[in-house]
């Protein structure tokens, strides 16, 4: 398809494609929270600090009813860019995709109907570890259950986040499992000294290869539930893990719990493959053989700031933007030109209210 480019194993792509094309997808839309989130200049998620604990809440929010119950706005920084959210609900409305909200520990539960994992929001991981072990493979286990029930349901389960902070504490679990990783960020200049610091500083306290010590070190509670769901549903059907290096993390780690390679691909935006700081494609190299899918979309092109300004390195990714838009056209065989005008027209209506 001409707005989706594959990278990584081509032939498993184009074979991925093929079997989704036209195809039941479910979008599932995971919801944490890492405190990590609140060590100064490490995102932009939020208009501001006080915020960040609504984020996750806000955005599961905005897809179900188009406006946020938790805070008053939609989430939007202050000079007009939008929650990458606003993609997700274009791309899943316009496809009639069926999504569900379940909750890894946010800080803030949405306030709607949603699956529960029974976890606690991560720690900063600067400080102290981010999860207890308990609660880490609690979370995989929870996950697995989820995954099972979601992926017997449809032909693609589409796996989402939201997470304020999470690049830093995937970039966490991406070096403890001893990658060479470089992540991403929701701002044009990546706080990268500082994410290497409070890496580098996490990493001290790690006294185990043992994987699951790694993310009780390192992680966040999304990590771990992302990863038993997508270990039991690859068993069964295809798998779009919908982000960027935070589903590499994802990916890291269920190298160890186990999943089916040939029924699972990352899901992602142009915008993240051209991020010079960040190296996706690389980092999935070096754990698996599988495709990596970017939708090439056309907000550069909008003559709305806040929508042109993902174009030029802000936010980028998040909310599963990318793997929803990418599962929208293969559904639908709609092209990023009309997902463009459907974007603006909800930049529209949003802002008019």
């Amino acid at each position: 398809m001409k707005d989706i480019e594959i990278f990584g194993n081509i032939e498993k792509g184009n074979d991925f494609i093929k079997k989704t094309q036209n195809k039941k997808f479910v979008f599932s839309f995971v919801t944490s929270y890492t405190h990590t989130c609140e060590i100064p200049g490490i995102t932009v998620a939020g208009a501001n600090p006080d915020l960040l604990k609504f984020t996750s809440a806000a955005d599961a929010e905005f897809l179900h009813y188009g406006y946020c119950k938790s805070i008053d706005t939609i989430p939007m920084t202050p000079d007009g860019k939008p929650t990458p959210a606003i993609l997700t609900k274009v791309a899943l409305e316009a496809a009639s995709i069926p999504s569900f909200v379940i909750n890894a520990g946010s800080k803030i539960p949405p306030k709607l109907p949603y699956l529960e994992l029974g976890l606690e929001p991560g720690k900063n991981i600067a400080q102290e570890p981010a999860l207890d072990h308990d609660l880490t493979r609690k979370a995989v286990e929870h996950g697995r259950i989820i995954g099972r029930s979601l992926g017997s349901s449809t032909d693609c389960l589409v796996i989402g986040e939201s997470i304020p902070g999470g690049t830093t504490t995937a970039l966490g679990v991406l070096r403890g499992f001893g990658l060479q990783a470089s992540v991403s960020s929701s701002m044009p200049q990546n706080p990268v000294d500082l994410k290497n610091q409070i890496v580098e500083t996490a990493l001290k306290r790690l006294q185990s290869r043992d994987p699951y010590d790694i993310v009780t070190q390192l992680g966040d509670p999304m990590i771990p539930s992302v990863a038993g769901m997508l270990s039991t549903a690859s068993e069964s059907t295809k798998v779009i893990l919908a982000g960027g290096t935070q589903m590499a993390a994802v990916l890291a780690f269920a190298k160890h719990v186990g999943f089916n390679e040939n029924n699972v691909a990352i899901g992602t935006t142009s915008y993240i493959i051209d991020d010079k700081t960040a190296n996706l494609v690389e980092i999935v190299r070096q754990i698996s053989d599988i495709p990596v899918f970017a939708i090439k979309l056309k907000l550069g092109e909008s003559k709305i700031t806040g929508l042109c300004s993902y174009a030029k390195g802000f936010v980028k990714e998040g909310a599963g933007a990318g793997g929803a838009s990418i599962a929208c056209l293969l559904k639908t065989g709609l092209d990023a030109e009309k997902l463009l005008s459907l974007t603006e027209n909800e930049y529209r209506r949003i802002t008019s209210q």
